[in-house]
């Protein structure tokens, strides 16, 4: 299926309906005073996260949302009736954007979230609200109100407790297929995977945890090269790193230099991205060969104090004692959250 994670949408609420001028005229009443109804509310626009939807494809497609107007009022005090909201699904971690102030109106991260984006108009109220004792018969009524109307801009960030990130072909896919459902492509060629995928990996006495693989950066990769950039803002939502280096001595490049370089295009995109923990994990130890790389990438991390894990996604080589550190950091990341929370709810 296409992965979409950025759209533009118009929304517009329901204008609300206009009251009415009326006056009763039944038999025996020689001067009915005034019965215009009031015009009904207009239905107001609202986004809901959803489980169900993993992209913003179907918003693509339709991207104009107006909420029906509400009837008018009627004689005999009859109000309009309201009109329905309009409820718009979109995937769990959407960010909703003003288009033309880039305001941030929401963050939806969790299931059955949601927000009023645009407002319906308040229906007008008939002529019977404005007889007063000198004003008995009053010929005229208010107009509805219109709904609010805008321009947004959706940004999907997938939610993930850790990135994956790696130059092409470090074995992102291969690592995350062998840990948990997700099934990306896998090939010996760069820019395997054009899409992001999420896959909840499940360890031995830790509750399980979500992994997101991101597909492959390159160098100028925060200035629009390659895929990186569409896809560098999943990594935002990550609270732990995992690093992917080759340690294959017969493909072409120097480790230490393709670990900076993926850095480097984190820190220029976002410094943000820096300041998040992370690990490195050598992959592909099961055709290291005479195993260079690998003691170029161990000397490296021992000098720099990085966690290092050597692996292979395919034998399983490394990969039990590598989940179980991730499990670790993500149940110490999400204690210290849970702590700091409460600690900020008892200050307010």
């Amino acid at each position: 299926m296409l992965f979409i994670d950025q759209v533009k949408i118009y929304v517009k609420g329901g204008d609300g309906g206009d009251g009415c001028v009326a006056f009763r005229r039944e038999k025996f009443v020689p001067r009915g005073g005034p019965s215009g109804g009031d015009g009904g509310n207009g239905g107001a626009v609202i986004l809901m996260a959803s489980p169900h939807l993993s992209t913003l494809l179907d918003l693509r497609y339709q991207q104009q949302y107006i909420a029906e107007r509400a009837p008018h009022g009627e004689g005999k005090d009859r109000h309009g009736r309201n009109s329905p909201d309009v409820i718009i699904p979109v995937p769990i971690g959407t960010l909703v954007r003003e288009a033309e102030t880039q305001e941030i109106l929401a963050d939806l991260v969790a299931e059955g979230q949601t927000i009023v984006v645009a407002k319906g108009g308040r229906g007008g109220r008939g002529n019977a609200h404005f007889a007063t004792p000198t004003r008995q018969a009053p010929t005229f009524a208010e107009e509805g109100k219109k709904g609010e109307e805008f321009w947004l801009l959706l940004e999907l960030k997938l939610l993930a407790d850790v990135g994956l990130v790696g130059l092409p072909n470090a074995g992102k896919s291969t690592l995350i297929s062998a840990i948990s459902s997700a099934r990306p492509k896998i090939a010996d060629y760069p820019f395997t995977t054009l899409t992001p995928h999420l896959g909840v990996v499940k360890v031995e006495d830790y509750p399980g945890f979500v992994v997101a693989d991101i597909p492959g950066l390159i160098e100028g990769a925060h200035a629009g090269k390659g895929l990186g950039f569409q896809f560098l803002r999943h990594i935002e939502r990550s609270s732990f790193l995992l690093h992917l280096v080759e340690a294959q001595d017969s493909k072409a490049g120097d480790p230490i230099a393709e670990f900076e370089t993926v850095r480097g295009e984190l820190g220029n995109y976002s410094p943000d991205l820096l300041m998040k923990p992370f690990a490195v994990a050598a992959t592909k130890i099961d055709i290291k060969e005479d195993g260079t790389k690998l003691g170029q990438l161990t000397d490296y991390c021992q000098q720099k104090g990085y966690p290092l894990y050597p692996i292979s996604a395919v034998t399983g080589e490394g990969v039990k004692p590598l989940l179980a550190f991730l499990a670790r950091q993500v149940e110490r990341i999400k204690n210290s959250e849970t702590a700091h929370a409460k600690s900020a709810a008892q200050t307010d």
